[in-house]
C-alpha cells in the first residue's frame, strides 16, 4: 500500500471511531461490504473512488483535490481543525509566518524598499500585528510570503508585490470583519443631555 491510501485509510479509520461506528455499521450506511472495509484499513485492498467517496461521506468527510503547491497551506488547515476546536499550535504558525513575512520584506534592498508597492506591502503587514491569527490565516500568509519570494528572486516584479500586498489586503479585511462581528455592541443612546460626557 502506497503512503497516500496508507494516510487515507487511516484517517477513515480514525473518523469511524471517532464516531463510535463499527465496522459493520459504517458498510451498512455506506453499503459497502463489512469484509470490504475491514481490508482497506488493513490494508489489504486498494481503494475503488467510489467507495471512497461513500465512506468520506458517512464519517462526515469530504474528498477535493488540492494544487500541490497549495498543500502545505491546507496541510495547516486541516491540522488545526479537531471537530472545530482551534489549534493554539496553528494559530502560533500563522503568527511565525507573519514574522517571516516581515523579515522577508527587511531584507529588501533600501532601494527596493523605497518603492511605493513594497512600502504598502510593508504597511499591510505591520497592520496584520493587530490581530489574534487563526490557522486559516496561514494559507494568505503563505500565498503573500511566496510573492515576496518572487519578488525577492526579480527585483523588477513589482506585479508579484501587488498580488502579496492584495493578499494581505483581503486577510486584514477578513480579519477586521471578524473582530468587528466578535465585539460585543453597546446600545446609543438616541439623544444627548447637556452636559453628558458619557454619550
Amino acid at each position: 500500500m502506497g503512503y497516500a491510501t496508507e494516510h487515507i485509510a487511516e484517517s477513515l479509520k480514525a473518523a469511524r471511531e471517532r464516531m463510535g461506528l463499527s465496522q459493520r455499521a459504517l458498510g451498512a450506511k455506506a453499503g459497502v461490504p463489512q469484509g470490504h472495509i475491514s481490508r482497506i484499513e488493513n490494508g489489504a485492498v486498494d481503494l475503488r473512488l467510489s467507495s471512497l467517496v461513500e465512506l468520506a461521506r458517512v464519517v462526515n468527510l469530504e474528498l477535493t483535490l488540492v494544487s500541490r503547491r497549495k498543500l502545505p497551506a491546507v496541510r495547516a488547515i486541516i491540522r488545526g481543525d479537531d471537530d472545530g476546536q482551534p489549534d493554539v499550535r496553528s494559530a502560533r504558525k500563522a503568527a511565525n509566518m507573519l514574522r517571516r513575512l516581515e523579515d522577508q520584506i527587511a531584507e529588501l534592498p533600501s532601494e527596493t524598499r523605497s518603492r511605493i508597492p513594497v512600502q504598502e506591502l510593508q504597511r499591510r503587514a505591520r497592520e496584520l500585528m493587530h490581530f489574534k491569527l487563526s490557522a486559516d490565516d496561514l494559507f494568505h500568509l503563505l500565498e503573500a510570503s511566496a510573492k515576496v519570494q518572487e519578488f525577492l528572486s526579480d527585483p523588477r516584479n513589482l506585479e508579484a508585490v501587488e498580488q502579496a500586498q492584495s493578499r494581505l489586503r483581503l486577510l486584514r479585511n477578513a480579519l477586521a470583519h471578524r473582530a468587528r462581528a466578535s465585539a460585543p455592541s453597546l446600545p446609543r443612546p438616541a439623544y444627548r443631555l447637556d452636559g453628558d460626557d458619557h454619550g
